[in-house]
């Protein structure tokens, strides 16, 4: 098996070191993460200038740019053929609920499947104060690696694993939860009396609903949540068919608005 690991905390995190320690079981495993923290960078691609992948020691790449492009780089350019399996982690905290969509680790899970790469986003929830021991969230990604290599994953679907701090209790299968935003934005002062703000400044809650990613993780169970390319929200057609845009549209353009 091939196996291509990435993160967005870097390449020199203990997180990614740790994972790919343990995936080496699995069969032969190339690094390709960013050469620094890259966190939020959701889903972003490099455009506008080239990118460069320096080489530090056999198959582990350090590339300046972000976790979709070490995954493109990776499985276009670096990697002796196209990877059975990414998996992008451990990130250095959760990704959970609606924090997912800023997430540079699930981005590259998410870029792999578009790919036709099957893909696992792994994240240690972090307890401030509290040593951080990876090798547990290794184990769980491990397994779920080797259940994925030796399964097919649902078409267009990767999974986003959350391991919680200390020994788990279990896996529970879950959906996406619903984060609770608070003085997301913290406004200052610099000496010179001029504003600056700090993003993500306050202290997020989260709905502790049951079945949802963050119910799990509070419980002490590891939570994963399988996710789709789709992000079509069926549910609101009928809602909005009865709006009558469609006939609203037509009607706007037999009145000859937007003709040249």
């Amino acid at each position: 098996m091939l196996i291509l690991v990435t993160n967005d905390d870097g390449i020199r995190a203990p997180g990614i070191n740790a994972l790919a320690t343990r995936l080496e079981a699995l069969g032969r495993v190339v690094v390709v993460a960013p050469d620094r923290e890259r966190s939020a960078a959701g889903h972003s691609l490099t455009l506008h200038s080239p990118l460069r992948a320096e080489l530090l020691v056999t198959d582990r790449y350090a590339v300046d740019g972000t976790p979709t492009d070490c995954v493109n780089l990776g499985i276009h350019g670096l990697l002796p053929r196209r990877p059975d399996l990414v998996v992008s982690g451990i990130n250095h905290g959760s990704n959970l609920g609606d924090d997912m969509t800023y997430s540079g680790t699930v981005a590259a899970a998410f870029e792999a499947t578009l790919m036709g790469v099957p893909s696992l986003a792994v994240s240690l929830q972090i307890t401030p104060g509290i040593d951080v021991d990876f090798s547990r969230a290794a184990d769980v990604a491990a397994l779920l690696a080797g259940e994925v290599l030796a399964h097919t994953l649902p078409a267009d679907t990767f999974l986003n694993i959350n391991v919680p701090p200390g020994d788990p209790l279990g896996l529970r299968l879950t959906r996406q939860g619903k984060r609770l935003y608070s003085d997301v934005v913290v406004e200052k002062l610099d000496p010179r009396g001029r504003k600056y703000y700090w993003l993500g400044g306050g202290d997020p809650g989260f709905e502790n609903t049951e079945g949802t990613d963050f119910n799990a993780v509070a419980e002490g169970f590891v939570s994963v949540t399988p996710l789709h390319l789709d992000l079509t929200n069926y549910r609101s057609f009928e809602r909005l068919h009865s709006w009558g845009l469609e006939k609203m549209f037509t009607g706007y353009r037999r009145q000859g608005a937007g003709d040249e």
